[in-house]
């Protein structure tokens, strides 16, 4: 016996936390029975679920892959707006989803799947994952800027965790690397805006040790074996 959000993660549908979503709008039926119940749970070999009047099975191909995004692309599966997603990018049979976000002005390494377990580990925020970007300012950080930066700074209402912030150039416009462990929206241009600049580049290079390398902006590549089994062991 397991939950029925945790069956349906599995089953390629989506984030766990969306498939609790979409449970509470009513759209799921178990053995014809509609079910908004929380924590409802199904024995996948006998109970039969139903997303829109359409039964869903567990995945039996598991799909990991990296992906660089492109600015311009909603990291999403669907926009009820029409706009592009990353999934336009990613032509494969799987009903796969993106494992956290990036925002639609920035670029770079995005994973996505079909495994609901990995979706799990990497988003969960006891994970502290490593993220690397590269960002570009107009003017340049001083060092009370940076310190700032570091110790945790307030991107309204919330003050974010420590982080690590290196010197890539500096000038008219100046480009730094910046390592957090956090996903919050908008994270990172939030906390330059509360330094009082405003970033004209951002760029993901690394999730932990899974890393962008030389994928060309809008290629993806499925994961390797060590890649894969890493995300297993977090």
């Amino acid at each position: 016996m397991g939950r029925l959000q945790k069956y349906m993660a599995l089953c390629g549908v989506a984030s766990r936390r969306k498939c609790e979503e979409i449970i509470l709008s009513g759209r799921v039926k178990v053995n014809g029975q509609v079910i908004t119940e929380m924590g409802y749970k199904i024995d996948k070999d006998k109970d039969i679920v139903l997303l829109d009047d359409r039964i869903i099975k567990e995945e039996e191909n598991k799909v990991y892959i990296a992906l660089n995004k492109p600015a311009g692309f909603l990291s999403s599966v669907t926009d009820d707006r029409g706009r592009k997603t990353i999934i336009d990018l990613v032509p494969v049979q799987e009903r796969i989803y993106p494992i956290g976000r990036l925002d639609y002005d920035s670029c770079g390494l995005i994973l996505l799947t079909n495994d609901g377990e990995i979706y799990n580990k990497v988003i969960h925020p006891r994970e502290n994952i490593d993220k690397l970007y590269r960002f570009i300012i107009n003017g340049k950080l001083t060092h009370d800027d940076i310190e700032k930066l570091e110790n945790g700074i307030d991107i309204g209402g919330y003050v974010t965790r420590p982080c690590k912030l290196k010197v890539i150039d500096e000038g008219k416009d100046s480009s730094y690397e910046i390592i957090i462990h956090e996903g919050k929206n908008r994270q990172i241009r939030r906390m330059l805006e509360s330094a009082g600049f405003k970033v004209i580049y951002l760029e993901r290079m690394q999730i932990g040790k899974i890393y962008l390398g030389k994928l060309s902006r809008g290629k993806y590549r499925i994961l390797t074996n060590n890649e894969i089994n890493y995300l297993k062991s977090l």
